[in-house]
């Protein structure tokens, strides 16, 4: 299951193999701050997910207060008549409402349910699946799958709260932002000064954020989390990039492939690894998954520890379908024959390619630079407007 924030990241993951996305709607979702969808974009969405076989599941996840169930109905009514059928959910406002209207029900994350007694509760109110709480351990996760008749969601990649499964009120108190109603200000990821009044010194606490966990990654032991029988392997990461979305869900599609083509070996994890490592992170952590993460789970990084970076070259001018040739007017930067770029677009989705020709007026070069058109070879389509990048390693 994918994260869906718009468009663009939507057909990311469709294109790189995820089977479900999970989205919001611009309000009553945790991710509120993420660009999210509109409701009425609702029924095209239904119809591009069912063109495509993708499951599309509604996120409405936040804390309900009583001036936000006239919300709770509209969302959930407009949901309804749009064709989507599973809604991600825990308050118990919501959950009588997609009853009430025979919706199918998945319990967040944010309910924390770590035990068989908490998962059976939550199936005998009807709820179809239950994502799990994230500081279960894998042990704890097989005894639960054992023991329940329900589906079971796990977190495997993204982004890890130092709350873990929420209740977060640092943003609130610093901006009156509350990151249990989806407008977090990851307040804890930043460099912090503290000042002791006996010395009269400042210190500046950079080297461990001891407030900002690293991301989990679980390609280390993906085969583990399969032969616990999990029903669906969530990646985090709503807030990020379309880029980020295809790099991740492409690497766990040919992970879990791998798997079962009996292909999985040390070596191409280590593969794996390396590619996820190219989009945002924070550094990689296995989470409760193996132990107790006391110690050394802290990011040492003030933002992105990504190996590459992108940056900005052009424009997609036209595409000639006929011949795979891209039209790109170049607006800044170089660019060079060999170069790995990406073609980023609301219904292009996320294109990675290496440039293998670059022609400027009818003649072969080797490279081009701002002000240049160029035209090469793309087996994607890709559309006018469509951003291109060049991808280059952090040095």
């Amino acid at each position: 299951m994918a994260p869906a924030g718009n468009w663009t990241m939507l057909r990311a993951a469709v294109q790189n193999g995820a089977d479900a996305v999970y989205f919001g709607i611009g309000k009553l979702n945790m991710r509120a701050k993420a660009e999210n969808f509109t409701i009425d974009e609702l029924p095209e969405i239904v119809s591009f997910c069912k063109d495509e076989n993708v499951l599309p599941f509604l996120v409405v996840n936040t804390i309900i207060r009583d001036e936000k169930l006239n919300d709770v109905s509209e969302i959930l009514t407009k949901a309804k008549e749009a064709g989507i059928k599973k809604i991600i959910c825990w308050d118990f406002a919501v959950i009588e409402k997609c009853k009430e209207l025979g919706l199918e029900f998945c319990i967040s994350t944010q309910a924390s349910i770590a035990n068989v007694s908490a998962a059976r509760f939550y199936q005998s109110l009807g709820a179809s699946r239950i994502v799990l709480a994230r500081e279960c351990s894998l042990n704890e996760i097989i005894e639960i799958r054992k023991n329940v008749n329900i589906e079971v969601e796990a977190f495997i990649h993204g982004a890890m709260c130092i709350a873990v499964s929420g209740r977060c009120f640092l943003s609130h108190e610093m901006f009156g932002k509350s990151a249990n109603e989806g407008e977090c200000l990851q307040s804890c990821r930043r460099e912090y000064e503290i000042y002791d009044k006996r010395t009269d010194e400042t210190l500046i606490l950079g080297k461990d954020y001891v407030l900002s966990a690293k991301d989990l990654s679980t390609i280390d032991f993906i085969d583990k989390l399969i032969e616990a029988g999990i029903d669906s392997f969530k990646i985090e990461g709503r807030k990020r990039s379309p880029e980020y979305v295809a790099k991740t869900v492409s690497v766990y599609r040919r992970a879990i492939d791998a798997y079962f083509n009996e292909t999985l070996t040390d070596e191409l994890k280590m593969q794996f690894n390396e590619e996820l490592a190219t989009v945002y992170n924070r550094g990689f952590s296995s989470g409760f998954y193996q132990y107790d993460p006391s110690a050394n789970e802290f990011a040492d990084v003030e933002g992105n520890a990504s190996t590459v970076k992108k940056e900005y070259v052009g424009k997609v001018l036209n595409y000639y379908a006929n011949s795979h040739i891209v039209y790109v007017e170049l607006e800044s930067g170089k660019v060079e024959k060999g170069d790995k770029i990406l073609i980023i677009g609301k219904t292009s989705g996320v294109i990675e390619m290496e440039v293998q020709n670059i022609i400027i007026d009818e003649k072969s070069v080797t490279s081009a630079n701002k002000g240049d058109k160029i035209t090469f070879e793309c087996n994607e389509k890709v559309r006018p407007r469509d951003r291109m990048y060049i991808l280059k390693e952090k040095r």
